[in-house]
């Protein structure tokens, strides 16, 4: 008995109803204001020409037909992604940071393809939406599973390699190459036991030395070290890393006060909401983020003046979020309806009207 080949062809969802209108669409393919760059079409047919990220916001495909491409269950999502993965990959210099937006099953299926092209897993944060997500509309005698109310966003950061290694290992190989006693890291900085317990630490109680620790640790290396290895800490056998070029390998973080990785955020209703159209309360994109969870994120893992990336476009949530953050934004969609009400947003963002700019109507374009 032969086992079945994993199928490629999501179920089509063509003539499944949209709610989104438009009365025109805008008028060219590529929007920008300087700051954010909006492109209608394939984001594979663009990353080359985007600037190199700080931070890749992704809300692509979830498995559920959610629009039009989006594959019919989680089984497709590693092929769907897997492109665009490691094209993000090949963008990326010494660091940046990923945001994965999915369901649970999604994240799931899609992390040994983030994994594969280089993407450390950091933590799974979770949106949960609360009970009024589900309001009325579950009946709860029939219903065959506990309602879900959570979508996830995984944390992963792209994890620079020095001759192969990882900085953990390397900078553990590189000490070990000075013939020097381990405990002798501890005199290097001026510490009773620290360094070796936390910088040469081989298992998960690693810490990334500060950039003052690295310098101490280096130069204590290139002094007492054998002279034979020298310069030892260095990535092109001329020179050892500053403490600058050291603190440029770390992936930006900075956790805000009192946040943890379960979001209490209600779902997205009144303006906050894109509406299908002017007069219409129905949503126009089923999975619109919230401006605010966004904002959080970027902010966290990125400095002013950054490019951010938003390759699955949508309604510019993403980059709206970015730009408002003094972030350059890069993104693409599809479909040119989605396209049209994105645009529209950050065209009402630049005539002060900020209501417009969260349901996307105001002003015409």
């Amino acid at each position: 008995m032969t086992t079945p080949a994993i199928k490629r062809a999501s179920a089509s969802t063509v003539g499944r109803a949209k709610q989104a209108r438009v009365e025109q669409l805008y008028s060219s393919n590529v929007f920008t204001n300087g700051q954010a760059h909006l492109y209608c079409g394939d984001s594979l047919e663009h990353y080359a020409a985007w600037e190199t990220p700080s931070v890749i916001v992704s809300d692509g495909g979830y498995g559920v037909l959610g629009f039009e491409g989006d594959t019919s269950d989680h089984l497709d999502l590693p092929h769907w992604y897997e492109p665009h993965i490691a094209a993000w990959s090949a963008a990326v210099t010494t660091t940046a940071t990923l945001w994965f937006w999915n369901s649970e099953i999604g994240w799931a299926a899609v992390h040994p393809i983030l994994e594969k092209h280089g993407w450390r897993y950091v933590s799974c944060n979770v949106w949960n939406k609360t009970k009024a997500h589900i309001a009325g509309n579950v009946n709860t005698a029939t219903i065959r599973h506990f309602p879900v109310v959570t979508e996830v966003c995984a944390h992963y950061v792209k994890e620079p390699r020095i001759s192969g290694q990882t900085l953990q290992s390397w900078l553990i190989q590189e000490w070990k190459r000075t013939g020097l006693p381990l405990r002798k890291a501890n005199e290097a900085c001026g510490v009773r036991d620290a360094a070796v317990r936390k910088y040469f630490d081989k298992g998960h109680l690693w810490y990334f030395p500060p950039p003052e620790r690295f310098q101490q640790i280096a130069n204590y290396a290139n002094e007492f070290g054998d002279p034979v290895g020298r310069p030892y800490f260095s990535r092109d056998g001329q020179r050892p890393l500053t403490a600058a070029e050291w603190a440029r390998l770390r992936t930006a973080f900075r956790c805000p006060h009192g946040i943890t990785n379960v979001w209490e955020r209600f779902p997205l209703k009144g303006k906050e909401r894109v509406k299908a159209t002017r007069a219409s309360e129905r949503v126009a994109h089923l999975n619109q983020k919230p401006l605010d969870l966004l904002e959080m994120t970027i902010q966290a893992s990125s400095e002013a003046g950054d490019v951010v990336w938003e390759p699955f476009g949508g309604l510019f949530s993403a980059s709206l979020a970015a730009t408002r953050l003094g972030r350059k934004a890069y993104a693409a969609e599809l479909d040119p309806t989605y396209f049209t009400l994105g645009v529209s947003r950050f065209v009402a963002a630049a005539s002060g009207d900020c209501s417009a700019a969260r349901s996307g109507f105001e002003p015409e374009i």
